[in-house]
């Protein structure tokens, strides 16, 4: 149940046996069904999960109902809806799994007492997030002047199963492009 989580840790960061177990401890896991929500926009989230099986969405919904997606955390990999986990104000987007779902799940207070003590779990909580922030960056700048090929390779350059796993109505709201747009581009690849 934890191997992933600790294979991913360990090819990040020197760590002590002992420590590793005192991290398993704060994690449990959550089986998920399809299209599950883990947090709705308006509530403050509590938890960062680890996807051992599956795939959590981070999204937007704006007026009219149109949905942006803005993260996708597929096996051995952390999602949370950051800016509400960090700041404890409700968030502006919806997290859900995608698919059917084993995740491990930590609260805010356990995982930043982890962050403290333990300073291998410091520096990876570090590395997620200026990976994140370099890829987020990445995406936004790259995006504005890409046209929709250019953003379909750059998704499989950075994300090769991402096209494989996600419908074409999410990946449409990542790259933001139209779903029919994705799909004539993807039969020209």
């Amino acid at each position: 149940m934890y191997g992933l989580l600790g294979n991913y840790i360990k090819s990040r960061a020197g760590i002590a046996e002992a420590d590793l177990e005192r991290i398993y401890t704060c994690f449990s896991p959550v089986r998920t069904k399809r299209n599950e929500l883990l947090i709705a926009s308006g509530e403050v989230c509590q938890h960062y999960y680890f996807v051992n099986k599956g795939c959590i969405r981070i999204y937007t919904i704006h007026e009219g109902g149109k949905e942006t997606s803005r993260f996708f955390a597929f096996e051995g990999g952390f999602g949370t809806a950051l800016p509400s986990f960090i700041a404890q104000a409700p968030a502006s987007e919806y997290m859900q799994t995608i698919e059917r779902s084993e995740l491990l799940k930590i609260n805010r207070s356990d995982f930043l007492h982890l962050v403290e003590t333990i300073p291998a779990f410091g520096f990876i909580y570090r590395q997620i997030l200026e990976q994140g922030f370099i890829m987020a960056q990445s995406r936004i700048y790259g995006f504005q002047g890409f046209d929709a090929l250019e953003k379909v390779k750059w998704v499989i350059r950075h994300q090769p199963d991402f096209l494989l796993r996600v419908s074409n109505k999410m990946a449409a709201s990542y790259l933001g492009i139209s779903p029919s747009t994705l799909s004539r581009t993807k039969s020209r690849l």
